[in-house]
């Protein structure tokens, strides 16, 4: 099934966990800075109606696990596997192109948080799409510099969703899942090398597995000064991922929905600025390709 980006209204689950104690108020600092800075208006800012339901969670939550989560009844080691965090948004695609401020929580299995990540919002938001009828296939790009192992696992051998996953081969997890398509970069990878592969894989997988949309996890953990990270992207070279993979999904004529996922740093205005180009990107490609 081709879906023209204009026409599709597809739902994107943005479920917005704490990988760190100053990761609230991190979200918090994006939205504020995409204001600052006039890269989208109030009138441009979707607020998600409701939370999802739980028939929605558990479309890849065990429904026990999602019981003792909602009422604070997870067990030690569950909640010293997450890691922690809470919260949930929602957010359309309307128009072929959304990025939300927060979200990307790939390491969630269906019955147990990783990765301080609770609940996948990535394999919520697919199940959504493909139960209400609105795409056929789902490529879930992540370019977190960790594996989405969750994701992974949540969609092995799945032929209606492709994994795409670029990330550290010597980093968090430890034992990787198997997605549709692991690359695994070695410690230091720079600019060049990186949005090389990028650059050769996503128009390949776009035109062999005709995704009907694309949910893009855009950690910023790659960057060199990343606290947690192991590659040596710079803020030029995320920049030009982030139009990159915008650019390609709209150039294929599939709308796209990102999400900021890892980023790891002290300072909550330098690392605001790196998840910033992911909006920067977005609105640039909103004008573009007339999405208004």
């Amino acid at each position: 099934m081709c879906v023209n980006a204009s026409l599709v209204k597809a739902i994107a689950l943005t479920l917005t966990l704490a990988p760190q104690p100053l990761s609230q108020a991190i979200f918090r600092r994006i939205y504020e800075q995409i204001l600052e800075q006039g890269i989208a208006t109030p009138a441009q800012i979707h607020s998600p109606p409701r939370l999802p339901s739980y028939e929605e969670l558990h479309l890849v939550h065990d429904p026990e696990y999602v019981h003792l989560f909602s009422t604070c009844q997870l067990d030690d080691e569950r909640v010293r596997r997450i890691g922690f965090g809470t919260a949930a948004t929602r957010s359309p695609v309307m128009h072929g192109l959304a990025v939300n401020t927060a979200g990307g929580t790939h390491h969630a299995f269906p019955a147990h948080g990783s990765g301080y990540c609770i609940l996948n919002d990535l394999a919520v938001t697919t199940e959504v799409l493909l139960a209400e009828g609105l795409v056929r296939r789902v490529l879930i790009l992540d370019l977190d510099v960790h594996q989405g192992d969750g994701t992974a696992f949540i969609f092995r051998d799945r032929p209606d969703v492709f994994t795409l996953s670029v990330h550290s081969s010597s980093n968090f997890p430890t034992r990787k899942q198997r997605s549709t398509l692991d690359v695994a970069l070695p410690d230091g990878t720079p600019d060049g090398p990186y949005l090389a592969r990028v650059g050769d894989l996503l128009p390949r997988v776009l035109r062999d597995f005709a995704p009907d949309i694309v949910l893009y996890d855009a950690g910023v953990d790659p960057h060199a000064a990343d606290a947690l990270g192991r590659l040596a992207l710079s803020d030029e070279g995320l920049a030009r991922r982030e139009r990159l993979v915008l650019d390609t999904c709209l150039g294929f004529d599939v709308p796209v929905a990102g999400y900021v996922g890892g980023g790891y740093d002290t300072d909550l205005d330098v690392l605001a600025g790196r998840h910033l180009h992911l909006h920067r990107a977005a609105a640039e490609l909103w004008l573009q390709y007339g999405l208004e």
